[in-house]
């Protein structure tokens, strides 16, 4: 399996590139802006992306989802609970002002609890966890979770903004995130810790 974490835009994104190497077919997770630095490393892997995956509807991560379909022709992912949150006046406001992107076009596809978004042999599971938005997710494969705006390395996200809730993220983490084994490794949506990734067994010392 082939796995990129991509650092962009100044507010510290982690987009990700998940790929099959026999197939070379691949996903970006959250694409937020900085396409060329993305795209130079999709086509060092000689990748052909099939889908763009939200974690959630911040604009922060869907601000480059927009120039990321149009270089690639992917469908567009995201959970049900955010929806409507792509494509919002306010979302594109804020991505052509605080990111120098643009607002997000409309998903293709609606993701819910339990979906599996197949790549080549490769096999995501989505697992919903709200508490940031309605509709953050988490998408699971063996061995690796990429956690979104849910669990960073050190921290979580905010759950004071519309849709957030402190209850609902911290049952997310423990009865969730936590829930998976503990040799897998956390990746998180921001670069906001000390190190870029992590392990459910190290996170679990923080969420006794």
């Amino acid at each position: 399996m082939i796995i990129e974490q991509i650092l962009v835009t100044h507010m510290s994104v982690f987009c990700y590139l998940i790929a099959d190497p026999k197939t070379k077919e691949g996903v970006l997770i959250d694409p937020a802006g900085d396409q060329d630095k993305i795209f130079s490393i999709v086509e060092k892997h000689d990748v052909k992306i099939k889908y763009i995956i939200n974690t959630h509807g911040h604009f922060d991560h869907t601000s480059g989802n927009d120039a990321a379909i149009k270089r690639t022709g992917a469908q567009l992912l995201i959970h049900e609970g955010d929806a409507k949150k792509l494509g919002s006046l306010t979302s594109s406001f804020f991505s052509r002002v605080l990111v120098g992107g643009k607002g997000s076009p409309r998903a293709t596809m609606l993701l819910k609890d339990g979906d599996i978004v197949e790549i080549g042999s490769l096999k995501l599971k989505v697992i919903h966890t709200p508490g940031h938005t309605h509709g953050s997710i988490c998408l699971y494969t063996k061995g690796h979770v990429f956690t979104g705006d849910t669990l960073f390395t050190e921290g979580m996200g905010r759950t004071d903004l519309p849709g957030g809730s402190m209850k609902q993220i911290m049952n997310s983490i423990k009865n969730k995130i936590l829930a998976l084994p503990d040799a897998t490794v956390v990746w998180p949506g921001h670069h906001y810790g000390r190190h870029p990734r992590s392990t459910v067994a190290e996170q679990k010392q923080y969420y006794k």
